[in-house]
């Protein structure tokens, strides 16, 4: 990530909270975040690169995360007007409801539940 903070801010107006960062106070370089049974963990470009000096791409990349949840109706109402919806609620052709939204640091997050 480039601005952690900035990250937890977004991921706290899903419904993620923060479990643990490095260090404990002050300008974080790695935090750990849950909201049920998912789990992210972020780190800051900076704090790897001496060790991973190889690691950087442009935002988003091509990574989409596939995330599975209970009452997605009333989750996507909750959060539609705080940020970029790319797909509203949709069934799909394997029974899925499903809605995707952008992340601030450009990753796609599609959350999902077999209705």
């Amino acid at each position: 990530m480039k601005d952690i903070h900035e990250t937890i801010a977004f991921y706290q107006q899903i419904g993620f909270t923060l479990s643990m960062t490095v260090p404990e106070e002050g300008n974080y370089v790695w935090a750990m975040m849950h909201c049920g049974n998912v789990t992210f963990m972020f780190q800051s470009f900076e704090s790897l690169a001496d060790e991973l000096p190889e690691i950087s791409r442009l935002p988003g990349a091509s990574l989409l995360f596939y995330i599975k949840i209970k009452d997605i109706r009333a989750f996507f109402d909750s959060i539609k007007q705080k940020l970029t919806v790319l797909k509203g609620l949709e069934k799909t052709f394997y029974g899925a409801t499903e809605f995707s939204i952008k992340d601030n640091n450009g990753y796609v997050l599609t959350f999902a539940e077999d209705e």
